[in-house]
């Protein structure tokens, strides 16, 4: 089955490719899986610009409701930079494969990962907040 193509806004995945490059050169013995992953789904990203993103796209900062397959559990989480990154506030690094899941996900979505034992699958319920369509967006 081919994989469709994530969306994601332009700022977004060049800030993003920064990342990837600066993280590589500082941390060369990484989960090069991992980040090979990350690559691929920035290669195959569709790119729109932030104030055309529809509104049931997970972009960075967004807060998204999610459904955990497997433990029957609902929980809200944040897409976030990984300086911003707070598991005890579920902000997760877009830089860890959950987030990394995550980004250029649908409302609607079956999402999995891989975990070291098993794979956890999620199903994407509601996205709470998006920034590139909230009132607050004067930048977009």
């Amino acid at each position: 089955m081919k994989e469709q193509p994530i969306i994601m806004t332009w700022p977004d995945h060049a800030r993003l490719t920064k990342l990837l490059e600066e993280h590589r050169v500082l941390n060369p013995r990484s989960d090069r899986k991992a980040f090979e992953k990350l690559e691929k789904e920035l290669a195959r990203a569709q790119l729109i610009a932030a104030q055309d993103i529809p509104a049931d796209i997970i972009t960075m900062d967004s807060k998204v409701q999610v459904f955990d397959l497997d433990l029957g559990d609902e929980y809200s989480i944040t897409l976030s930079w990984p300086h911003e990154a707070n598991v005890s506030e579920n902000r997760i690094n877009v830089l860890a494969p959950l987030g990394m899941a995550l980004l250029g996900s649908r409302v609607g979505q079956k999402i999995e990962w891989p975990l070291p034992e098993s794979i956890c699958r999620l199903k994407v319920i509601e996205i709470l907040f998006q920034p590139e369509n909230s009132k607050a967006c004067e930048a977009c």
